[in-house]
């Protein structure tokens, strides 16, 4: 068998620690996450259920690790998460190459998801912008274009939460300002977000 040889750069670097630092950070975030955020989970949980059941969807976007997220979420709603069950409307405005190069290109990368919602939102629907800082301009943009047709907005941040209070009906704002522990409850909550609907429509 043969064996890896590591040549560490920099010998102060000890992992065990850095292991543990990671570890405990995330830990502590998940807590104070979990803490904090049950009426806003609670709230947003509600939203989309009952925009589910009156036959309008959730629209999800998000910029980079984001965008993965609000692909990874749409993609659990139509498809499955617990079990096999109707699928159930949601879509990621990240994921058509011909429509985002278009937008950046003709009108402006500010405009990538606000020129979906103008085409795609209707009154009742949910739009859940994601970005950790809360700043970016093409997310803060989309939820003012869906907060001009009547959708439901909907922000997951994180620090200050940039400026997404003033444009959510809901916010879920992580307790933390760096950037990997504030994704990482994103998704937390996301999935817990399609299984707690799930159990609520009946579907397992």
């Amino acid at each position: 068998m043969s064996q890896l040889n590591f040549n560490p750069t920099d010998s102060s670097f000890n992992l065990r620690s850095f292991y543990d630092a990671e570890k405990a950070e995330h830990c502590q975030v998940a807590e104070d996450s979990f803490v904090e955020l049950f009426p806003e989970f609670s709230a947003w949980v509600e939203a989309c259920t009952q925009a589910l059941q009156a036959g309008r969807k959730l629209l999800f976007f998000g910029n980079g690790g984001s965008a993965a997220d609000a692909q990874h979420l749409a993609t659990e709603f139509v498809v499955r998460f617990k079990t096999n069950r109707r699928a159930l409307a949601a879509l990621a405005l990240t994921t058509d190459t011909s429509l985002l190069t278009a937008v950046g290109n003709d009108l402006g990368f500010e405009h990538l998801f606000a020129r979906q919602i103008e085409a795609l939102g209707a009154k009742g629907d949910i739009a859940i912008g994601i970005s950790t800082s809360g700043k970016s301009p093409n997310i803060l943009a989309a939820l003012k274009a869906a907060r001009e047709k009547g959708l439901v907005t909907v922000g997951l941040t994180g620090g200050t939460g940039g400026e997404l209070p003033s444009l959510c009906d809901i916010l879920l704002k992580i307790p933390s300002s760096t950037t990997s522990r504030i994704q990482e409850m994103h998704i937390t909550f996301g999935q817990m977000l399609c299984g707690a609907i799930e159990h609520k429509l009946g579907l397992i």
